[in-house]
């Protein structure tokens, strides 16, 4: 009997960051092939792209379950290069217009 895939998006995408994280320190300890970095490259690329899929979908979902229960909108996200909303954003939206 073939071994099932996981019933969740989430364990798939978790273990495609672990092994996304596997590949970058192989790569980073300089001791492939050229041969054998290409191939982890291109798999680390797969894993990217499947990975934002997944964010994405998620997203999507997230989006759908807010309007469902408010039709509240969603404001755009204005985040800093770490990914994280200032906090003075925050409060800037919240305010209103001055």
């Amino acid at each position: 009997m073939p071994a099932k895939k996981p019933k969740t998006a989430r364990l798939d995408l978790e273990k495609s960051l672990a092994e996304l994280e596997n590949i970058v320190e192989t790569m980073e300890a300089g001791e492939l092939t050229l041969e054998q970095a290409m191939r982890h490259f291109e798999r680390g690329v797969a894993l990217t792209k499947h990975c934002q899929a997944a964010l994405n979908r998620a997203e999507q979902k997230v989006q759908i379950l807010l309007q469902d229960e408010g039709g509240e909108r969603l404001a755009e996200f204005a985040g800093g290069e770490d990914g994280a909303a200032s906090a003075d954003n925050e409060a800037d939206n919240e305010a209103g217009p001055a």
